[in-house]
C-alpha cells in the first residue's frame, strides 16, 4: 500500500527534576547543599532512511513518546539524559505543525537529520540557589516539560522529471519504455493509483529520476478525483513533461488538455505554473488527423516551450525527448518549496511566548446569584514557572513570586482593577492577591 500522508502526536521528554539533598559535614548547616540537576528530557528526531519509499510504518502507530530524564541524584550528580527518539522517514518528507501551518522539516538526503519535538531541559539541585544570606535551600527547581504537538508527515517524492497530463494519455507507457519502471498499464482512465518512479540515463553518466504522476483532472486542485493526494509529488520536480494525446480518440482537443492540466497546476502551486514544460504529443502512431497535431504543436511553440512528437508505444520521438531533458536539467537548480516565514523554528518558539492577561467572572458557589471577578495570566512561560515551583516551600514560593513580579504580571492585575483579597489564577494555581 502506498501511504503519502500521516498525522502523529508527539510528545518528547520531560527534564528530570532538580533534587534537595545536604552533605553529612560537620560545621556546615545542614550540612551544606548538594542536590544534583535533572536530566534533559529526550528529543525526537525524523532521520532520512533511503530504503524507505512511503509513510506505512505510521499507518497504525501514531503516537510517539520520548523518554524523560532522571532526576538529580546526591553529591551534585546530574540525572541521566533521556534517550532521543529517532523516526525513520523516506527522502521528500515534510513534517508540519498542526497548529501553525509551520514547517518544522524538509527531509531529502539519506541520514539527514532534524529535532521536531525538543526534550525539556532538567531542574537545578538545591545547591545552585545558595547565598550569602541563604546557604541552606530548601527546595529545587523542577525540569521543564518536553514539547509536545502534532504533527502531519506528507511525502512529496523526489524526482527530477514529472510527468503529467489527463488520465490515459500514455504516461505509464512514456515511463516503462525510457526506465526499467513495471507500472500497471491498461486502456482505461486512472491506471495508475499510485506515483511510478523510474530512472533515464540516455547519455551515460547523467541519469535522471522519472515520475509518473497520477492523470490529473479539472478540479484537482481541489482534491477532485486524485486531486491533492498527488499533485504534491510534482511540487520538487525540476522539469514537467506534459503528455497529450493528439490522436484524437478520446473526443477531446489536445489544446483543451493543456490548458486545462495547466490551469490546475497553477491553482494548486503558483510555483508550479514557473517549471520548465516540455510538451510531448503522444499517440501519433494512431493519430487520423494530422491538422490536430499541427495546430497544437503551432500553439505550443507560440507560447516559447519545446514541443516533441512522439509514440510512446512505438519509441519514436523518445529518444529525443529524453535527451532534450537531460540537457534542461544540467543549467536547473532545484526550487525551494517554501519561503523562511513558513519555517518553524522549534528552538525559540517557547521562549518567544508572552503571557497572557485577563479576567472574567464567575459563581460564588452553584447555589448563588452573586458574581466574584477572578483575574488570570496564562502563558507558556507561566506554565513553566509554576511547573518547576514547589509550593510547600516558602522558598520556593517567594522565588515565583519575585519571577512574577519581574515579569510585570502584579502590576497588570492593579492596572485591570484586582485590588487585596481578589482571586487571582496563575495557570491552573489560584491566590488571593495581597500587595
Amino acid at each position: 500500500m502506498f501511504v503519502d500522508k500521516a498525522e502523529l502526536s508527539l510528545k518528547a521528554g520531560d527534564g528530570g527534576n532538580g533534587i534537595v539533598s545536604f552533605r553529612k559535614e560537620k560545621y556546615v548547616p545542614d550540612g551544606g547543599p548538594d542536590g544534583g540537576d535533572g536530566g534533559k528530557g529526550a528529543d525526537i528526531i525524523a532521520q532520512v532512511d533511503q530504503n524507505l519509499r512511503t509513510l506505512m510504518d505510521f499507518k497504525y502507530k501514531k503516537q510517539y513518546k520520548a523518554q524523560p530524564g532522571e532526576n538529580g541524584r546526591k553529591k551534585k550528580q546530574t540525572g541521566k539524559d533521556g534517550e532521543n527518539l529517532v523516526i525513520m522517514v523516506p527522502p521528500g518528507t515534510i513534517i508540519r505543525d498542526n497548529a501553525t501551518g509551520k514547517i518544522i522539516a524538509d527531509l531529502m538526503e539519506h541520514g539527514e537529520r532534524r529535532i521536531v519535538a525538543k526534550g525539556g531541559k532538567g531542574g537545578r539541585g538545591n545547591y545552585h540557589f545558595t547565598t550569602p544570606v541563604r546557604q541552606a535551600p530548601t527546595f529545587a527547581e523542577q525540569g521543564k516539560l518536553g514539547q509536545e504537538r502534532m504533527v502531519t508527515l506528507e511525502l512529496k517524492m523526489i524526482a527530477d522529471v514529472g510527468l503529467v497530463g489527463y488520465p490515459n494519455v500514455g504516461k505509464s507507457t512514456l515511463l516503462s519504455t525510457t526506465t526499467k519502471a513495471k507500472p500497471k498499464i491498461a486502456n482505461y482512465h486512472f491506471t495508475t493509483l499510485t506515483p511510478n518512479l523510474g530512472v533515464v540515463e540516455e547519455v551515460k553518466g547523467r541519469s535522471f529520476v522519472l515520475a509518473d504522476i497520477p492523470g490529473l483532472i479539472e478540479g484537482a486542485h481541489e482534491g477532485i478525483g486524485l486531486g491533492h493526494d498527488f499533485l504534491r509529488h510534482v511540487e520538487r520536480t525540476r522539469v514537467i513533461i506534459h503528455v497529450v494525446d493528439v490522436s484524437g480518440i478520446e473526443g477531446r482537443t489536445p489544446i483543451e488538455d493543456f490548458e486545462r492540466i495547466n490551469e490546475e497546476l497553477e491553482k494548486y502551486n503558483e510555483k508550479l505554473a514557473r517549471r520548465v514544460q516540455v510538451v510531448a504529443g503522444n499517440k501519433t502512431d494512431i493519430a487520423f488527423d494530422s491538422e490536430l497535431e499541427d495546430g497544437f504543436r503551432e500553439y505550443v511553440e507560440s507560447r516559447g516551450m519545446k514541443y516533441f512528437s512522439i509514440s510512446a508505444a512505438t519509441g519514436n520521438g523518445v529518444k529525443e525527448l529524453m535527451l532534450h531533458v537531460t540537457e534542461l536539467l544540467d543549467n536547473i537548480e532545484v526550487e525551494s518549496l517554501y519561503d523562511e516565514a513558513d519555517l518553524l523554528n522549534i528552538e525559540d518558539e517557547v521562549f518567544t511566548m508572552d503571557a497572557t492577561i485577563n479576567y472574567y467572572t464567575e459563581p460564588l458557589d452553584d447555589d448563588d446569584d452573586e458574581e466574584a471577578v477572578v483575574y488570570v495570566a496564562e502563558g507558556v512561560r507561566l506554565e513553566r514557572l509554576v511547573y518547576s515551583t514547589n509550593f510547600e516551600d516558602i522558598e520556593s514560593l517567594r522565588r515565583f513570586q519575585n519571577i512574577l513580579m519581574q515579569m510585570g504580571v502584579f502590576a497588570k492585575f492593579k492596572e485591570m482593577g484586582c485590588q487585596n483579597g481578589d482571586t487571582v489564577r496563575i495557570e491552573e494555581k489560584e491566590f488571593e492577591f495581597f500587595e
